[in-house]
């Protein structure tokens, strides 16, 4: 069986690890090379890195509607095209190219959080669970019908980060027992999504990240969770411009303006919001690294600022 790999990101590095163990990869496709970091230097995705390292020749062009990449493709002439966090239209010129299709591994439970931030919104919205699908593509936005899913429960301390780790892992399990069926002839049975149940998951924007203190401490500390490692979350507090890496919901007897500090400890710094407290218990001062609230505090106090 012979496939060709469509990613970019660390999240498809597993996936494209699976569909090697499964089939011959005959290319990868991947964003091109772009500026990252703080240097702003040119780097290359994930999945190219892992493409290289397995010998796997990769391809990047800037869309798939040119001629030129899709008579590249033809030439390939792949059984299947798998495509994890891709990033770039497929149109369906592109779609109807391999024998089998296209499939892609979805970091939810479809219909629920199409679009290109479900595991951070899953988190944001306080769902409980969520999981990833391997879906036959169409051409709409994560419309096609579900083959195979795999669920996880959503804790109460889970981050963007802990739950993109463990939905990488479930979607390249996901899709090793999708190539296992296809392999021994069985293409995979499909449920068309329930259009009743459709919700987006639209892209993170760093605007979002700071923190209204008028709003309820439980929805800000999911907010936390949901937006560590990136974008990671902003306030004010007491005139100083913060990031917050970690924060609990905490009881607050109210009476104290939202954005004020009700009690300072080393095991946390309680502020007050619309609905309760948000202690937080790691934070980030402007051009620093992350510290823990003792050393927030202690800090403050060398400045005999508080």
């Amino acid at each position: 069986m012979k496939i060709v790999f469509a990613g970019t990101p660390e999240f498809a590095v597993p996936c494209f690890h699976a569909a090697r163990e499964k089939a011959e990869v005959l290319a990868v496709f991947t964003q091109p090379d772009r500026p990252a970091g703080r240097g702003r230097g040119v780097q290359m995705s994930p999945v190219k890195q892992a493409a290289l390292a397995a010998g796997v020749p990769v391809h990047q062009p800037a869309t798939l509607r040119s001629p030129e990449a899709q008579a590249l493709l033809r030439e390939l002439a792949p059984d299947l095209m798998v495509v994890v966090a891709y990033g770039l239209i497929l149109p369906q010129a592109v779609l109807d190219i391999p024998v089998h299709g296209c499939w892609n591994v979805h970091a939810s439970l479809l219909p629920r959080w199409r679009g290109a931030a479900p595991i951070q919104r899953a988190i944001e919205a306080g769902d409980k669970q969520t999981g990833v699908c391997l879906m036959r593509m169409q051409k709409g936005l994560d419309t096609g019908p579900v083959m195979l899913q795999l669920d996880t429960a959503i804790s109460d301390t889970d981050t963007g980060g802990s739950l993109h780790d463990r939905l990488a892992m479930l979607g390249a399990q996901v899709l090793r027992d999708g190539l296992g069926l296809l392999r021994v002839g069985l293409l995979p049975s499909a449920r068309v999504q329930d259009e009743d149940g459709v919700s987006y998951a639209h892209k993170l924007d760093k605007a979002e990240a700071r923190l209204d203190w008028q709003r309820p401490a439980e929805q800000l500390a999911r907010k936390v969770r949901a937006f560590n490692p990136w974008p990671v979350a902003e306030a004010v507090l007491e005139g100083e411009r913060i990031r917050i890496h970690e924060a609990q919901v905490v009881a607050s007897d109210g009476g104290h303006a939202p954005g004020s500090i009700i009690r300072a400890a080393r095991d946390g710094i309680d502020v007050a919001t619309g609905e309760g407290a948000l202690r937080i218990l790691r934070l980030q001062r402007e051009g620093g690294r992350p510290i823990t609230a003792a050393d927030w505090l202690n800090a403050r106090k060398a400045q005999h600022a508080y």
